[in-house]
């Protein structure tokens, strides 16, 4: 089995299922675990570097409005390394190459691969994933084992949480414009123990404003930016810090979305864990990889 992943999500998957030796090509963002980055990559972004949250999201709006790709895929390389399983994604537009062009490269390719679309919009959604990517790959019982050993993780934080009270939450998921973040969202706070505020389990995210944020008087903000690592999520929250001063919540947290948030993976469970430490500190315990930032909107961001 020869398999081209080409988003970072069922990279993870394709990992955590004992595949990493048939996963023979990733994109360009796929940055887990350690050293699939090495492996040949078939994607590249045709968003510039270096642009404003405002900026990027002008672009994303422009492009896809236009009908043009945000990504490119390389089909000379997916050609060359012969692979009879490409997993792909369709559930988001700006987050992956366009469905339909690698179906249309597969059909191309002497190998006449398979192809696998993963289209999660809640976590139940992604787990069940996992099974059909392993039937796929012909590792049906590494599938029902993954299945289980997350579904127990997420058993025992929502057992943890039981009967506390719930906070209220507001997950923003890009702050220029506010995003709010939406499909396995708000289900990874409930089962932590909070109530989202504005999120609704399953529905995409949305846009907001600050006045809306502010409106429903959340008592914990996660700031969670889409792709972004915890530094960047922390910088770019203490730009907004007198938008959020005027939310007042008693804590801004931010997290890093690009590991635990933002992919339709494995690692939700971990975000799960993470937003129950969080929320009750004194009923889940911290992760060994919290990757958060605790936010004092007065002073500089500590790393936690």
């Amino acid at each position: 089995m020869r398999i081209a992943s080409l988003v970072p999500s069922a990279t993870e998957m394709l990992f955590a299922l004992g595949l990493g030796e048939s996963v023979v090509a990733v994109t360009h963002e796929c940055d887990y675990p350690a050293g699939v980055e090495q492996l040949p990559h078939l994607t590249r972004s045709v968003i510039p570097r270096g642009l404003s949250q405002a900026e990027i999201d002008a672009e994303v709006r422009l492009r896809t409005g236009e009908g043009k790709a945000l990504y490119e895929l390389d089909e000379d390389t997916l050609d060359e390394l012969d692979v009879n399983l490409i997993v792909t994604q369709a559930v988001c537009e700006v987050c992956a190459v366009s469905f339909d062009d690698v179906r249309a490269v597969a059909e191309r390719l002497p190998t006449q691969p398979e192809v696998i679309s993963l289209d999660p919009s809640t976590l139940g959604e992604v787990l069940a994933d996992i099974p059909r990517l392993a039937d796929a790959a012909g590792v049906d019982e590494a599938g029902e084992a993954l299945v289980e050993s997350l579904g127990s993780r997420l058993e025992a934080v929502e057992q943890a949480v039981d009967g506390a009270a719930r906070p209220r939450v507001a997950a923003l998921e890009w702050l220029d414009p506010v995003y709010i973040g939406g499909h396995w969202v708000p289900q990874m706070i409930e089962l932590a123990g909070g109530e989202d505020a504005l999120g609704a389990p399953g529905e995409k995210s949305r846009t907001a404003e600050w006045s809306e944020v502010e409106g429903v008087a959340p008592e914990v903000v996660i700031s969670m930016p889409c792709g972004y690592y915890a530094e960047q999520a922390a910088a770019e929250t203490m730009r907004w810090r007198g938008h959020l001063g005027l939310v007042g919540p008693r804590a801004v947290y931010a997290v890093d979305a690009a590991a635990y948030f933002s992919r339709p993976g494995p690692r939700l469970v971990d975000g799960v864990e993470l937003l129950g430490h969080l929320l009750h500190p004194e009923l889940v315990p911290a992760p060994p990889t919290r990757r958060s930032i605790d936010v004092d909107l007065e002073r500089p961001a500590r790393v936690g």
